[in-house]
């Protein structure tokens, strides 16, 4: 390693060209960053991790650690996990933990404070606001917006343009972490295409809101959500169609 007054950067480090990397970060062996790239001050880059052109890194951000799994953990592994791979204009906010085994697609930006965990992938120009925790083995697709503060449970999908408000939460275990059984019926939830969930909405296990469904705020989605339907309540009930000129296919 070589080590200075203000950083530890690994001799086995690739750093392109025109990066500048702040004070008191940690960049460890095998890390590859790409060209004009700015990484912030007390910044620790895990081994492998791989960072494209044009990548910013705020302040202590901790990116490709490895995770852990606490005695009666349900979903969490012990294996090793892939490098932490970031695409290219990709921004990673202040204190925020990107763990290995995660894919961020071109121009993905995780907000303040956000916690991204391992087997997640996310798409192009998606938005992961302040605070958001994204659990693992969760797919998300482009151009999705979950914001501050929401949660989204192990095995979850968001598929394309998917609007997650703050606060929502979301469940994976129907039977509220009691009996052998639950370890065989995980479910997360699933947004297809357009599908909108209000703010402070709650989406019970294995719950699907299908294309340009809408949870309105406060729900409890207790059922899946029909194609273009809005529903709200608890528990939720269907209470009017999506206005038309809401529709994803009406959107520019």
């Amino acid at each position: 390693m070589s080590k200075g007054f203000e950083k530890t950067i690994s001799e086995e480090a690739i750093i392109g060209d025109g990066t500048i990397i702040g004070a008191y970060c940690v960049i460890e062996k095998n890390v590859q960053i790409g060209k004009n790239c700015v990484i912030g001050h007390h910044v620790v880059v895990h081994a492998g991790t791989r960072l494209g052109d044009g990548v910013r890194i705020d302040d202590f951000a901790c990116i490709g650690k490895q995770p852990f799994k606490a005695a009666r953990s349900a979903t969490t592994t012990t294996e090793a996990q892939c490098a932490a791979q970031i695409a290219d204009a990709c921004i990673i906010g202040t204190g925020a933990i990107v763990y290995a085994g995660v894919k961020l697609e071109k121009q993905v930006l995780v907000a303040d404070n956000a916690s991204v965990r391992e087997k997640v992938k996310i798409g192009v120009q998606t938005i992961i606001g302040r605070g958001v925790t994204v659990e693992n083995s969760v797919t998300i697709g482009r151009r999705c917006k979950v914001e501050a503060g929401a949660y989204l449970t192990a095995h979850s999908v968001l598929k394309n343009d998917c609007f997650i408000a703050p606060g929502v939460v979301t469940s994976n275990d129907a039977f509220a972490g009691r009996t052998k059984a639950r370890f065989q019926a995980f479910k997360g939830i699933t947004v297809e295409n357009g599908g909108r969930i209000g703010a402070g909405a709650v989406l019970l296990p294995g719950r699907t809101v299908e294309m340009d469904g809408f949870a309105a705020a406060g729900s409890v989605v207790t059922h899946d959500i029909t194609e273009k339907t809005i529903v709200a309540g608890n528990p939720a009930k269907p209470l009017r169609s999506v206005p038309e000129e809401q529709l994803l296919e009406n959107q520019e």
